[in-house]
């Protein structure tokens, strides 16, 4: 089985930075695309970046794009997400997720392994 664990979130002040990590278990990370997804109360998850399997390829959404930087160690089987100049509507709890697809797709429906979360919260 694949197993994901997150780390790096936290309370960052508007502006600020932070810089969460994906570890994956198992051997085969090289052959998932991954992407970063999040989820803010009462909201649906949303993509936030993708990631092809070689790391050639990266995609984000329009709200980060410019911000957020997502790239990845396949020898470490880490996913990374820079994120800067973070904004209170950041706030959310932020997943990756591992997707068998080549180039990481937008609708969360289509990955196949998950991580618990982790908690960015930015305040104003």
């Amino acid at each position: 089985q694949v197993q994901l664990v997150e780390s790096g979130g936290g309370l960052v002040q508007a502006g600020g930075s932070l810089r969460l990590s994906c570890v994956v278990s198992g051997r085969t990370f090289s052959s998932y695309a991954m992407g970063w997804f999040r989820q803010a109360p009462g909201k649906e998850r949303e993509s936030v970046a993708r990631i092809s399997r070689s790391g050639a390829n990266t995609y984000y959404s329009d709200s980060v794009n410019g911000r957020f930087t997502i790239s990845r160690d396949n020898p470490k089987n880490t996913v990374y997400l820079q994120m800067n100049s973070l904004k209170p509507e950041d706030t959310a709890v932020y997943y990756c997720a591992a997707d068998r697809g080549a180039l990481g797709r937008v609708d969360p429906r289509a990955y196949d392994y998950w991580g618990q979360g982790t908690q960015v919260t930015v305040s104003s």
